[in-house]
């Protein structure tokens, strides 16, 4: 991570008392760094060099990376300030006194005595004029910390349960609509501006009559996916539950074939196994987790396989969850309406034929059914050690896998609100949650999700209703289809491409916010690391559809609902309305030093342009963030140029084609244990079955570009300032 713990006998405006509250006792907090302690370190965006000046820069290229010499610093002095303490600031302007005289002396005397009169009578006026004026009229840059205590401690967990509940009492509706319109009546009852309707007709991929069914060649035994028996019975029993066990945008039909573990499915896995087996037309039993699952089954349908078993393995779930007999659904959609690709599905746009997304027949089933499938109990725990799900490699089995889904056009809703900026009424920090959509599997999270956005508007328009806005814009985003592939959320994105791309500073999302009870687990760009945790893992693409995770359960008095509303409502309003954005330059040229580290093939020739890029943004954050953050040497259109270049520094290190389920933005790691770059461990993976190294060539050039269009990009802004400054004096 790219900071140190230091004292924390200071707190600075990044703290938050609501870490301190015991609902968020982390038992198992596998962290880099402990959140409670970085949030109360002094200083988050002010750093320098120890001993800067005994360090040569020019040689940085062949000098060994030091990553732990960043330290926080105090700003610098006003220029004013500076001046006052030069010893001859005065006696440069010093004049000789002139000859006294009586009249001279009685008229200076006058004046004065009317002088002293009139400064005590503006000092009167001033201090009743701001008595009397509402403390909420000054403009919002000048407001601190002890305005967002008052705005988020208005957030009380019965609020937040009693919206929680009304919701559920929505989700049976086959019609999204319904929740919609409630969502949009309560933020319009709250004070949120123009709340709209944003609709798009986008082709879902539905669950068929009946659901599926695996079943075993050798006792003709018969198994629904949760691992009962197919019968009558067992379907009116659970009905919805099995039909939404399925993967949306699978390949459907009937598979008879041999089963080949291939536990995670990574390169290595599948290199194995093809050197012992044909794997044309097999079916893959694969786990969860470990590797996107839509890079997983690219590999698996390159190998040649024809379907899927997909399953969770037991011994990757904490201790106190079962969730042997529970089934899932996965969608394999990377994002949007697959019918319009990288449009929008507005009236009158193209739509392509695309019912299914792989040709794979894909099907989620739960450990239990494994079990039985590999007959063998499930799971154990020997010696406080879990001992995973595994097919014997000299055992076969076959299975015939019938999978039954239907395409259809629904229209999915988004719902909008805005909450206008004061100073910058076009830069945007976007809050998404999601609502249920009709169709899909009938979980809570989505409430959760909706029930914490309110709350937080709650408190937010109770002080707008006082007179006090944020400096930025805030766009309250309640998403449709998310449970398809984030439809609702890509559609609107694809349709207001330009005006976002220009516009938007952030962000946020609050998609599911309660999974646990026991740790705080949350993402961030690395520029954004300074106010979150990071702790990502690829479980959460199992949606299950079952009440194994209650809400209410988790989270009985819905004290850690008031939590995480106050903790995200805290990072909102410091992205919103701090002058100078809370995001740190330091940190992307600490993230690329760090995500070369270790022993990866043909990378020290991007260890050169990473230190260039360090050395471009250490003087970045000292010559132009650090004076900008002190109110003395504050100038409005330097702050709105320092802003404009914070905004877009990460868009440098996107790419434009990612392997599939890997991130864009090629900062991102796929897991907390992972900081190599993903694409470029990616590639060496892949090129280790090739006798061409092409593919890692083409990676490394890509990060290279990368790493250079950033430095380009924070020298051009110094560039920028130098001129400005220069042209003024």
């Amino acid at each position: 991570m790219a900071y140190q713990k230091v004292n924390a006998d200071q707190r600075a405006p990044g703290h938050s008392q609501y870490l301190d509250n015991d609902d968020l006792q982390a038992t198992a907090l596998d962290l880099e760094w402990d959140m409670e302690k970085e949030l109360e370190e002094p200083g988050f965006d002010q750093f320098q060099l120890d001993s800067a000046e005994n360090q040569n820069l020019e040689h940085a290229e062949t000098a060994d990376l030091n990553l732990d010499s960043i330290q926080p610093a105090t700003s610098p002095k006003g220029r004013f300030q500076r001046l006052q303490e030069e010893s001859d600031y005065i006696t440069h302007y010093a004049r000789s006194a002139p000859k006294s005289n009586p009249c001279n002396f009685c008229r200076l005397l006058k004046i004065f005595c009317t002088a002293i009169i009139l400064f005590i009578f503006g000092i009167l006026i001033g201090y009743y004029a701001h008595k009397n004026c509402p403390s909420n009229a000054t403009s919002s840059g000048t407001l601190d910390l002890q305005l967002y205590q008052e705005i988020l401690k208005t957030i009380q967990a019965e609020d937040i349960k009693k919206s929680f509940r009304n919701l559920i009492q929505l989700y049976k509706s086959e019609d999204d609509m319904e929740i919609s319109k409630k969502i949009k009546i309560q933020w319009t009852s709250l004070g949120l501006e123009d709340v709209q309707f944003v609709n798009y007709s986008v082709l879902l991929n539905l669950p068929g009559p009946a659901p599926s069914s695996v079943t075993l060649s050798s006792s003709s035994q018969c198994f629904h996916p949760d691992g009962q028996p197919c019968s009558e019975e067992a379907r009116k029993h659970s009905s919805q539950d099995l039909l939404y066990s399925y993967a949306a945008y699978s390949a459907k039909g009937t598979l008879k074939a041999e089963v080949i573990d291939v536990s995670y499915g990574n390169a290595d896995d599948l290199k194995r196994i093809k050197k012992m087996k044909n794997v044309t037309n097999r079916i893959a039993l694969l786990k969860l987790g470990k590797l996107p699952l839509l890079y997983k089954l690219s590999l698996l349908e390159k190998a040649g396989f024809g379907g899927v078993l997909l399953y969770i393995d037991p011994c990757d779930l904490p201790k106190t969850t079962n969730l042997s007999y529970d089934t899932f659904m996965v969608s394999l959609n990377p994002g949007g309406d697959p019918s319009t690709p990288g449009y929008p599905s507005i009236d009158g746009s193209f739509r392509q034929n695309r019912s299914n997304l792989t040709s794979l027949l894909v099907q989620p089933v739960s450990a239990s059914l494994i079990a039985k499938l590999i007959s063998s109990p499930k799971a154990t725990t020997t010696n406080n050690a879990c001992t995973p799900l595994e097919l014997p490699n000299n055992e076969e089995r076959i299975v015939n896998m019938q999978i039954q889904t239907v395409t259809k056009f629904k229209t999915v809703t988004n719902v909008v609100g805005y909450l206008k900026g004061l100073t910058s009424p076009d830069r945007y920090i976007l809050v998404g949650s999601r609502h249920h959509t009709a169709y899909s599997y009938n979980g809570q999270e989505w409430a959760s999700s909706t029930a914490i956005i309110t709350a937080f508007i709650r408190a937010l328009m109770l002080r707008v209703k006082r007179g006090w806005r944020p400096d930025r814009t805030i766009v309250f985003c309640s998403w449709g289809g998310t449970a398809f592939g984030n439809i609702g959320s890509y559609e609107w994105g694809e349709d207001f491409k330009k005006v976002l791309q220009r516009n938007v500073v952030a962000y946020v999302s609050l998609h599911s916010p309660i999974r646990g009870n026991s740790s705080l687990y949350s993402v961030a760009s690395p520029s954004l690391q300074q106010l979150v945790a990071e702790g990502p893992s690829f479980l959460f693409e199992a949606l299950f559809p079952k009440h194994t995770t209650k809400i209410e359960e988790l989270d009985p008095f819905f004290n850690l609902h008031e939590t995480i509303t106050k903790l995200s409502g805290e990072v909102i309003l410091q992205i919103a309305n701090e002058p100078v954005l809370p995001f740190n330059a330091l940190d992307i040229a600490l993230e690329v030093q760090n995500s070369l580290k270790g022993d990866q093939p043909n990378t020290p020739q991007l260890l050169a342009p990473a230190s260039r890029l360090r050395e471009s943004t250490e003087l970045f954050q000292s010559d132009e963030m650090r004076p900008a953050n002190d109110p003395k040497e504050r100038a409005p259109i330097r702050v709105r140029m320092l802003n404009d270049i914070l905004q877009d520094m990460e868009k440098s290190f996107l790419v434009q084609h990612a392997p599939p389920g890997f991130y864009r933005n090629i900062l991102y790691h796929l897991d907390g244990k992972t900081s190599q770059f993903s694409i470029l461990l990616e590639a060496w993976e892949h090129c280790k079955s090739l006798a061409s190294n092409e593919t890692l060539q083409e990676a490394l050039s890509e990060v290279l570009n990368s790493i250079n269009a950033a430095q380009v990009y924070f020298k051009a802004g110094l560039d920028v300032f130098e001129s400005v400054l220069v042209g003024k004096n």
